[in-house]
């Protein structure tokens, strides 16, 4: 997935950097695709919540995890908190339907699962998600911010490795409830829009993409399809410029070179090397002063944008640059 007009093979692989991207549509194409169909096999409702024991971890946690977000709660009979926070997230795993699944972990009955994931209190709170495993929260916390955390944990598993979630059975849902057609999720103002600008980009009109996604932020600046979108844009077009090797002789020959180290930087990041990248603009940021170093300072965060804010790696960055500037 290179762009026709470009000259290097070999060098940048762009499909990494579009890859969030494409996810996300490829998990709604999935989803238009199994409705047209009539849809998998679809689960009961009781399945959403289970509990799960070191011999069962790897088939019901982490191959599951390949399809649907698992989140995983470490709890025990003894600890009181737990006994609140149990409930909630059994409730939420009902209402979210299918978005996300809840695996029970009772700490007592599996202390290597326990010393695995490095848990030192409970109740704790993790997610698998493709096979990665990613710490939410420890202790009690608000539903509002458990939610908020939900949200996000799904969103990461659409846009990055196209989870579409699992159907539920209607007819095994609660009470009072089977039977009801669930309501029509409206289409959002800036679909249109967002549709444009991924077809710009996939066509390799970086110009175009950028403005489409400007158009959408400039009426809804929190909008994060938008937001990835413009970073991954902007990105492309500055690279479709670069000579690679030239720009790595030049970082390598001029380390107090601002432009030299960004242009590095973004070749670092869309070949791959996330962390080389993050730590270059952190490195010079920390050897800059002004305006040089408020511009460093933007374009990390650029990257960040291009990444992700629930990327470890960006998490890492954060922190580093934080000890730089502060």
């Amino acid at each position: 997935m290179q762009p026709r007009n470009m000259s290097m093979s070999g060098v940048v692989d762009l499909a990494a950097v579009k890859a969030a991207g494409e996810a996300k549509v490829k998990a709604e194409q999935a989803r238009a695709e199994s409705a047209r169909q009539g849809g998998p096999a679809a689960v009961p409702a009781s399945s959403l919540v289970f509990d799960v024991d070191e011999a069962g971890f790897e088939n019901d946690v982490l191959q599951r995890s390949a399809e649907v977000p698992v989140v995983i709660d470490f709890w025990a009979e003894w600890c009181e908190p737990c006994k609140q926070l149990g409930p909630l997230l059994e409730r939420l795993a009902q209402e979210y339907n299918g978005r996300f699944v809840l695996a029970k972990v009772d700490v007592d009955a599996n202390q290597m699962l326990m010393q695995q994931f490095g848990i030192q209190g409970i109740p704790a709170v993790f997610a698998v998600v493709a096979g990665q495993a990613l710490p939410l929260f420890q202790g009690a916390a608000p539903e509002s911010q458990i939610r908020q955390t939900l949200d996000q944990l799904i969103q990461v598993g659409e846009e990055r490795f196209g989870l579409t979630g699992i159907v539920v059975d209607q007819d095994a849902a609660a009470p009072g409830e089977a039977g009801q057609e669930p309501a029509p999720v409206p289409a959002g103002p800036y679909d249109a829009l967002l549709e444009a600008a991924a077809q710009a980009l996939d066509a390799n009109d970086f110009a175009g993409a950028v403005q489409a996604y400007k158009n959408v932020l400039s009426d809804e600046p929190a909008n994060s399809e938008a937001k990835l979108g413009l970073a991954q844009a902007e990105l492309l077009a500055r690279v479709q410029k670069t000579d690679p090797q030239q720009v790595r002789k030049d970082a390598a020959e001029n380390p107090a070179d601002v432009p030299a180290q960004l242009a590095a930087a973004d070749l670092d990041l869309v070949g791959g090397h996330v962390e080389d990248a993050f730590g270059r603009l952190v490195e010079t940021v920390r050897r800059t002063f002004g305006d040089d170093r408020d511009r460093v300072r933007v374009r990390l965060l650029e990257l960040f944008e291009v990444i992700g804010p629930d990327d470890p790696r960006v998490g890492a960055a954060r922190t580093a640059l934080a000890r730089v500037l502060f």
